[in-house]
């Protein structure tokens, strides 16, 4: 993968592009604000874009303004944004523009580089990842916690790793279950949400998402 990065603070900057780059991958830029992400992007055409929420200028929400952005004028390169906290409406802001090539991580899951390089080439080749705490305080957050409350423990298990953007056969592998029984437990999942069966993989986290982060009414 062609990777930039952008994060104001130095170690970690410098901590990802190593890491990632003893892994094999290329990382044409390190830069520590928005408008520098912007050129980096627009210079290097990344496959996809580690991006901090909050960086310089103001310190809000530069990041997710910038991933915002670079979405739409390079929709070739995808972006993972990080943050220490979970964000909610950040979270839905960028998955409202689309669920291909998008992820939200904590930064604490830095820490496994294996889940994090993972969750890379997900956005990397198209697909979507999600951190579970992204997903839990969504469906928290949610209108429709009546439906939620209708799933099994079991059903609730996929539908988090569903949301997180991992295929069947990887909630399989990772749930130590058949193919078949995660085929069952999603069929049951869009029954009770009322959601449409969907084969497309992306259209299938996007409509999950969009149940989940549902503002409540009144």
């Amino acid at each position: 993968m062609r990777v930039v990065i952008a994060e104001d603070a130095a170690v970690l900057r410098e901590l990802l592009a190593q890491m990632l780059m003893m892994r094999g991958h290329d990382v044409p830029a390190t830069v520590a604000d928005a408008e520098a992400l912007r050129a980096a992007v627009a210079e290097h055409r990344p496959d996809v874009a580690v991006v901090d929420i909050r960086m310089p200028p103001t310190h809000t929400d530069d990041g997710l303004r910038a991933a915002i952005d670079i979405r739409h004028d390079h929709p070739g390169t995808g972006v993972l944004l990080f943050s220490q906290y979970v964000e909610t409406r950040y979270a839905t802001r960028l998955l409202a523009q689309g669920s291909a090539g998008v992820g939200y991580l904590l930064k604490e899951r830095v820490g496994n580089v294996a889940e994090f390089t993972d969750a890379l080439e997900r956005v990397a080749a198209g697909g979507t990842a999600l951190d579970p705490e992204v997903v839990t305080q969504l469906a928290g957050a949610g209108r429709r916690t009546e439906k939620l409350e209708t799933l099994t423990d079991r059903e609730r298990d996929v539908l988090t790793l569903m949301a997180e953007g991992r295929s069947n056969a990887a909630i399989a592998q990772h749930l130590h279950v058949s193919a078949g029984t995660v085929e069952k437990h999603v069929a049951a999942i869009f029954g009770k949400l009322h959601l449409p069966v969907s084969e497309d993989h992306n259209r299938r986290v996007l409509a999950v998402i969009r149940t989940l982060h549902q503002a409540p009414r009144g």
